[in-house]
């Protein structure tokens, strides 16, 4: 009896629910380790790590340029130009930037197509049926930038090993060409990165015409980028393989007469000068003259690609940031054209400096070049080298080398342009932020308003926005910063000055504060002879500050 009680009570204990506070314990640590151990395999997945990569980079560079916006260091030349004719392009009408038009003396309906070929911009306008403002430029720039990783790493993956190329990716996001572009409102350089990797990946892995198109889409973005696909021609010509010999002479043909079409017919055809940014008059009046000029006088042209010692720091800079191995691939070709566009310009010293957006038009083609000679290198490293007893990288110098660029690019970081994102202080409100966003506050919605450069973006998506240029518009509204520097101004004595004088001649003061002053004038025939014949502005091109 006793036995059989005994037996039942075992019988119980097997077949009785646990506790349900031990019960859960136990399944949700089953649960746990599932999802830990499928996090794992999913991070284990190269598709995974590099698009995480790429997600944390486009992260990076839109919360910069938005805290940027936010804290009125966004400009009018040249966001709102762009964010003006992309929203033209939205509502399905021409891109017509009335600030640039009024202060360039040329009209308030001037297209950006008279201004650089870049009908590419057209594929933004989208964007702005969900948010229309300029803040979607700078979300969609940081975007396009970091979608040149992937194919980026799959190229170097290729090339390198899939090691290198995380480390490769990590030196192109940080570099300071892609950094010094975010920084500066937005360009249509932002297509440039992800469609030269595209192009430089699809021809290595056999993929002509994948890579033929990537070229011409490039085509789109500006009228020099027939320059850099024209280079890139003359690269596939030298690695002697027949087909891209042809494809090559292809392109050196179609990428030179692609920028001439366009700079001579395109843009003039929009209303715009085919000589507008000519820049060389030091080498002769016209194309034809010029190039005669380089061609007869070589060491005249050399020295002036380098001198003043600004242009040799910056192409110094672009070199060094992938450890000078660019020169060690026949591929740093594709860069010298837009280079020498630039280098050999007398009339745009903007140009030769590295702080601008100018550099990102060639970072990619300088890392894929950076890559092609690190694979080079390795290919040509003595074998010996990976002899038992020695530490294993010494056989392995491109990774070496991909690591070194990553951990330099790493090192830059608090000292670079995004430097500001790791001191708590940049993501505050400072008075001068609450004065200026007062300010704006009092200019109504859908009118037009003068504004002074920094201050125009903030306006841009609800009002007519003009810039502040030092030649009365006679704006109904007037938003002008005595205490900040603002381009066109020198100073903020002469911003001061043009407030001054706008008070004098009928405007009255509706705020100030910290700096910042509003003025309001009703509109009468001033205003619109200002906008039907503008005078161009005295100060704008002249670089007299800058």
């Amino acid at each position: 009896m006793s036995s059989q009680a005994a037996g039942s009570g075992s019988a119980r204990a097997r077949t009785d629910p646990e506790p349900p506070d031990k019960a859960d314990e136990r399944v949700g640590g089953v649960r746990r380790f599932t999802g830990l151990r499928a996090l794992r395999g999913a991070w284990a997945h190269a598709g995974v790590k590099v698009g995480a990569l790429t997600a944390a980079a486009a992260f990076v560079y839109c919360l910069d340029s938005l805290i940027l916006f936010r804290r009125f260091l966004a400009s009018t030349f040249d966001l709102v130009i762009f964010d003006q004719g992309i929203r033209g392009y939205a509502h399905l009408a021409a891109p017509v930037s009335i600030a640039r038009g009024v202060s360039d003396g040329q009209g308030a309906h001037f297209l950006l197509l008279a201004d650089h070929w870049s009908p590419i911009l057209a594929a933004l306008a989208p964007m702005y049926w969900i948010h229309d403002g300029p803040a979607t430029l700078l979300v969609a720039q940081g975007v396009l930038f970091a979608l040149a990783i992937p194919p980026l790493w799959v190229y170097t993956r290729r090339q390198l090993g899939p090691g290198a190329a995380y480390f490769v990716c990590v030196a192109y996001a940080l570099s300071l060409p892609v950094m010094s572009a975010v920084v500066f409102d937005f360009h249509e350089v932002a297509f440039v990165p992800v469609l030269t990797a595209v192009m430089v990946e699809r021809f290595d892995a056999g993929r002509r015409w994948h890579g033929v198109l990537a070229a011409a889409v490039m085509l789109l973005v500006k009228e020099d980028m027939g320059l850099l696909v024209a280079g890139f021609g003359v690269y596939l010509m030298l690695t002697r393989r027949r087909a891209d010999v042809w494809t090559g002479l292809a392109f050196v043909v179609g990428g030179l007469a692609d920028t001439w079409v366009a700079t001579h017919l395109l843009i003039p055809a929009f209303g715009g000068s085919a000589t507008f940014y000519w820049a060389y008059g030091q080498f002769g009046p016209t194309l034809g003259s010029a190039a005669a000029n380089v061609i007869i006088h070589p060491l005249h042209a050399l020295r002036v690609f380098v001198t003043p010692w600004v242009k040799a720091r910056t192409m110094i800079g672009l070199l060094a940031t992938f450890g000078f191995l660019p020169l060690a691939s026949p591929m740093v070709i594709a860069v010298l054209p837009l280079l020498a566009e630039r280098m050999l310009a007398s009339g745009y010293p903007l140009w030769w400096q590295a702080k601008f957006q100018y550099d990102a038009f060639v970072v990619m083609m300088l890392c894929c070049a950076a890559v092609d000679g690190a694979a080079r290198l390795q290919r040509h490293w003595p074998s010996g080298l990976a002899r038992e007893g020695r530490p294993g990288w010494l056989a392995r110098p491109a990774t070496v080398w991909a690591a070194a660029i990553c951990a330099a690019a790493l090192v830059y970081v608090p000292s670079s342009p995004f430097g500001s994102l790791l001191h708590p202080g940049f993501y505050g409100v400072n008075a001068r932020m609450r004065a200026a966003a007062a300010a704006i506050a009092h200019v109504p919605a859908g009118v037009e308003v003068e504004a002074s450069n920094n201050i125009g973006p903030r306006l841009s998506g609800r009002d007519t926005v003009l810039l502040l240029d030092g030649t009365p518009r006679w704006a109904p509204w007037v938003v002008g910063d005595t205490l900040g520097l603002d381009f066109p101004f020198c100073s903020p004595r002469q911003q001061a000055a043009e407030l001054t004088y706008l008070r004098a001649h009928g405007y009255s003061l509706v705020f100030a504060d910290d700096g910042y002053e509003v003025l309001y004038r009703p509109a009468d025939w001033r205003t619109a002879q200002a906008l039907a014949h503008p005078l161009p502005a005295a100060r704008l091109h002249t670089n007299i500050c800058y």
